[in-house]
């Protein structure tokens, strides 16, 4: 990897401002972007590695809400005690049973809530500790990954994994697995008293699963997909709002609100019929579910009276039953809850998955080399046979050879599409090539750990990004841990020490989002005075003057002599004037250099340069 300046690319995607839509024409949502391939199992996998770190704490936590279940349906029995046991003493004036019975019945009602805050409190330090890791997860693996996954997935869809995929997980961790324990051991522990109070009425009332597990298979099936639509419908609804807000000049200066607020409309319908949906099928779940349990419960009932009144059930063994037969039904509606929060959550778990197992195009080596040392400033860049071509795209540079002498300053200038800012990424190792190799000082890009590059290659490009902070700290980007009269003294060097003496705080001045405080020549004097700091032995110019003004122009230009001495440089320049101070000019076309040579050279020439030359000249007048 670089030390980049800036993005190479900030454009805005998915805003159109040239695009007006009639006033009554609905606007379609936006294409929706490929998926990420989620690899079998991997889901389950990244489950277990954000569980496994806390296996004692989970372990405690289910022995707790066992014995929180224990001293629960402890109740009823305690009921059918009383009324069997402890009432028919009182006749002998014999109270102690009772008292006894009563006693116990508080007892395991007060341990019970102990056992239950307990319980909550241990799950609830897992779930954020797990929330936490990863968030951590996503944001760096998101990171890590190449410049060609970022130009195909939209930092609004990135944001939604790391934000809504996460509340659903966390929505699962934070309730669902309560219900879930509860409804588990509920059901176990009440099918087992339920036998032991009586057989057959007990296998009459466990009969009911049968249809309750059609219900939910059924319920599981219909709604899986459901699901993954509501989250696939979330990301859009989060990247439509980002990327309109990132892109709100355009919006306003070609009024696009009206065409917006249409798309935006569209795209939240979307999501709004997803989540009815999911509504809709937890509706009817529940609804068949409850009558299912509300029939057997009659039915078990009625069997239960007919065995008290032919003497072979007591009256407190069925009214004990049927507080069970309540407790096992109820958690019904719990288990409906919860198995709305798992499909939301799996489908949110199998997409942020997705995006942790994508791998980077342009990784580290396996086994790493470090620059050889050298007596000069500058080092040899030499391209080696390189071809490359975009994903899924046609071949831009067929057959690419280049070598550049340590401290040569190159320009490259060609036509849009003629493959400049391609070989300004390959160089950068944004990229790596689909054939042959790129070498510095006979060093393989490809077998230089990121940070190794870091301190050899810089690249600045068009857009001067700034970070909201400091100037100072825009500036020792460059140079993590710089001290501050470093920092000045790049300033200084670079000619930007005076503007920034001038703002309200200084160096310490907040230059707010994108660096909008400073004007687009003063934050390019930021980016050279951030690229000097890292002192880079080659420097990538992607049209570092492209967008500034005559005057800006001039300050950076004269920057520009100042970083590039010494140092071996790439001006990719649309400018015919940042030309001017190259020791050596590249002309290409369709991806080949066509011609190569000296400014001088060139326009004393009859050739492609020579007319762009006369071209630029002409325009001044």
């Amino acid at each position: 990897m670089t030390t980049t300046c800036e993005p190479v690319d900030t454009r805005t995607k998915d805003v159109h401002p040239h695009a007006d839509l009639p006033e009554d024409e609905p606007a379609a949502p936006p294409d929706d972007e490929e998926d990420i391939p989620v690899p079998p199992g991997a889901p389950s996998a990244l489950l277990r590695s954000l569980l496994g770190p806390h296996r004692r704490r989970i372990a405690t936590a289910m022995t707790v809400i066992l014995l929180q279940q224990a001293a629960l349906q402890a109740g009823p029995l305690m009921v059918a005690l009383a009324l069997d046991r402890g009432i028919p003493a009182l006749r002998d004036d014999n109270a102690g049973p009772l008292i006894a019975v009563v006693v116990a019945y508080l007892g395991c009602a007060l341990l019970g809530t102990l056992l239950q805050w307990s319980f909550i409190r241990i799950s609830a330090r897992v779930n954020q500790d797990v929330l936490l890791d990863l968030r951590g997860r996503i944001f760096r693996h998101a990171q890590r990954l190449s410049l060609d996954f970022h130009e195909r997935y939209t930092s609004g869809r990135i944001i939604s994994r790391a934000t809504s995929d996460v509340e659903a997980l966390r929505e699962l961790l934070s309730e669902g697995l309560q219900e879930l324990l509860t409804v588990t051991l509920s059901v176990c522990s009440i099918s087992v008293i339920l036998l032991v109070l009586d057989w057959k009425l007990g296998l009459a009332a466990l009969v009911a699963f049968l249809p309750l597990w059609l219900i939910t298979q059924s319920f599981r099936h219909r709604s899986q997909p459901v699901y993954r639509r509501s989250r696939t419908a979330a990301a859009s609804l989060i990247v439509r709002f980002t990327e309109t807000m990132n892109g709100i000049r355009p919006v306003k200066a070609f009024r696009r609100e009206r065409a917006n607020d249409i798309a935006f409309g569209a795209v939240n319908r979307q999501s709004a019929a997803a989540t009815a949906d999911g509504l809709l099928e937890v509706a009817r779940y529940g609804g068949l579910s409850r009558t299912t349990a509300n029939l057997w419960t009659t039915a078990v009932v009625v069997l239960g009276a007919y065995l008290v009144t032919d003497g072979s059930v007591e009256l407190g063994v069925l009214t004990a039953f049927v507080l069970y037969l309540h407790r096992l039904f109820e958690p019904i509606d719990q288990l409906a809850m919860f198995l709305n929060s798992y499909q939301s959550a799996a489908a949110a778990l199998e997409k942020i998955a997705g995006l942790l197992a994508h791998e980077p195009t342009v990784a580290d080596p396996a086994e790493p080399r470090e620059l050889p040392a050298s007596t000069v400033k500058g080092r040899e860049v030499h391209f080696e046979k390189t071809r490359f071509a975009y994903r899924a795209g046609k071949e831009v540079l067929p057959t690419f050879d280049l070598l550049l002498p340590a401290g040569q300053t190159v320009a490259v200038v060609g036509a849009t599409g003629a493959g400049k800012s391609t070989v300004a990424k390959l160089l950068a190792r944004f990229y790596d090539p689909t054939e042959g190799r790129i070498t510095l000082d006979g060093v393989d890009l490809r077998d230089l750990t990121g940070p190794e590059l870091r301190r050899g290659v810089v690249m600045v490009t068009q857009e001067s990004f700034l970070f909201s902070g400091t100037v100072a700290e825009n500036i020792a980007i460059g140079r993590p841990g710089a001290e501050r009269a470093e920092i000045e003294a790049a300033a200084r060097a670079i000619g930007a020490h005076d503007f920034i003496a001038e703002l309200p705080d200084g160096y310490d001045t907040d230059v707010r989002k994108r660096g909008g405080r400073i004007s687009a020549g003063q934050r390019q004097l930021v980016a050279f005075a951030r690229a000097l700091l890292a002192d880079p032995a080659v420097l990538i110019l992607d049209e570092a003057t492209s967008s500034l003004d005559v005057p800006g122009e001039r300050a950076v230009q004269q920057a520009m002599r100042t970083v590039l001495a010494g140092r071996t440089a790439v001006i990719i320049a649309h400018r015919l004037s940042t030309v001017e101070i190259a020791d050596r000019v590249l002309v290409m076309d369709q991806g080949r250099i066509v011609e190569d040579g000296s400014p001088r050279e060139l326009i004393n020439g009859a050739g492609r340069f020579a007319q762009l030359h006369q071209a630029w000249r002409s325009s001044l007048v």
